[in-house]
């Protein structure tokens, strides 16, 4: 019984860890895609993990919300913050730092 629930305990691990990759190649991808849109220069070459917390959507489905930042440039020395905002897999919001204006 004991070897039985670790095991279990295993998949939900490798099965939260494998949804948390993929997530986060979904929000990088969001995140190149959203910089060569906005004609700015997408820095460090990733995203990096925000916060995560439960939710569910109008239907009361349940989802990871899952916030991610990355920095971009405009003009190659200012450095300013970006972020993507994924409900599931699913892109909720995308934008640019507030000094640019650009958010979508």
């Amino acid at each position: 019984m004991t070897t039985l629930l670790f095991l279990l305990g295993l998949v939900i691990v490798g099965a939260t860890w494998h949804g948390a990759l993929r997530a986060r190649e979904q929000a990088n991808l969001v995140a190149i895609e959203t910089c060569k849109r906005m004609n700015v220069q997408f820095l460090d070459g990733t995203v990096a993990f925000s916060a995560m917390r439960p939710t569910r959507d109008a239907e009361g489905n349940f989802y990871w919300r899952r916030s991610y930042v990355f920095d971009y440039t405009e003009d190659g020395v200012t450095r300013h913050q970006g972020f993507v905002v994924l409900l599931g897999h699913a892109v909720e919001a995308v934008g640019l730092a507030p000094e640019t204006g650009r958010v979508h």
